[in-house]
């Protein structure tokens, strides 16, 4: 049987008729389709932010179809592709906003470039893939049509990675770390194991020297949002298992002033070094969408 179910992702938001056209589409060419929505609101053109958005969802979500679309060069010589994985697949632009969960959901098996244009909706210009192209092929790939009948088989290893920053750790035992997400509560996820600060000798109920825009202040490892007193920024383990700064009932996001890619300096509180502000991070591949 065909996949039925499509998980839907993209930068669109809500206020235009952007994803409900799509949906629109897809609906068209599979009408027993349901449809996921996992989030419209990326921010516009953040490749990274929805790859990492799509990497935190892609274990939770049912096997079948995911479509996703952030797609700052629509247009360009970028290739529009459709992953196949053990359980369903991805459809969307290669430029790193698949690679990451493609990995997650045990690598590539099979990779197509959606080149074959029968399988296309005639379009009046080429800045709307996500309804020309990528709906499209989410929907005959629902309606089963066979994958390679979307386009010319292409190289999994030739996927465009995805890229996270890598946090910096320095000899005088501080971590550089970024702000990878704010999710809607003003919690702030960092680059950050847990494992990585056990490392600088720190456990659950350490406090750290935490360094933003140059001002330093203590912060306590707690174990949940509640073990933090009244409008305090403590250090928690979020639900993916990295650090995160957080406040009860209130916003570590303001607190801190911090946003997404904001640098921030993790030290043990009886580390030797001085806090000597946020620095740059590195950048690295993380799970690259290979076979």
């Amino acid at each position: 049987m065909p996949p039925q179910i499509v998980s839907f992702l993209t930068d669109y938001g809500t206020r235009d008729e952007f994803a409900g056209v799509c949906k629109a589409v897809m609906l068209g060419l599979a009408p027993n389709l349901q449809i996921v929505d996992v989030t419209h609101e990326i921010a516009p053109h953040d490749v990274k932010g929805g790859a990492l958005t799509l990497a935190r969802a892609a274990p939770y979500l049912p096997a079948g179809i995911v479509l996703a679309v952030v797609d700052p060069g629509v247009g360009t010589d970028r290739r529009a592709i459709a992953v196949e994985v053990e359980h369903g697949f991805l459809v969307g632009p290669d430029n790193g906003l698949l690679a990451p969960a493609v990995a997650l959901l045990g690598g590539a098996r099979t990779v197509v470039s959606l080149t074959n244009d029968e399988y296309h909706l005639a379009s009046p210009g080429p800045t709307f893939a996500g309804r020309d192209v990528f709906a499209p092929a989410a929907g005959h790939l629902a309606a089963g049509v066979a994958l390679r009948e979307l386009g010319e088989v292409v190289d999994p290893y030739g996927l465009v990675p995805g890229l996270v920053p890598l946090p910096e750790h320095r000899d005088d035992g501080t971590i550089v770390a970024e702000v990878l997400w704010v999710d809607r509560f003003g919690n702030c996820q960092l680059n950050v194991d847990p494992t990585e600060l056990e490392g600088l000798g720190c456990r659950p109920g350490s406090t750290l020297h935490v360094g933003v825009r140059g001002e330093t202040r203590p912060v306590r490892w707690v174990h949940t949002y509640a073990d933090g007193r009244a409008s305090e920024v403590a250090l928690v383990v979020d639900s993916y298992g990295l650090v995160a700064l957080a406040v009860d009932k209130g916003s570590a996001a303001d607190a801190c002033r911090l946003s997404a890619n904001t640098s921030v300096t993790l030290r043990a509180m009886d580390s030797p070094g001085e806090e000597t502000g946020a620095g740059p991070t590195g950048e690295g591949p993380i799970l690259e969408g290979s076979g």
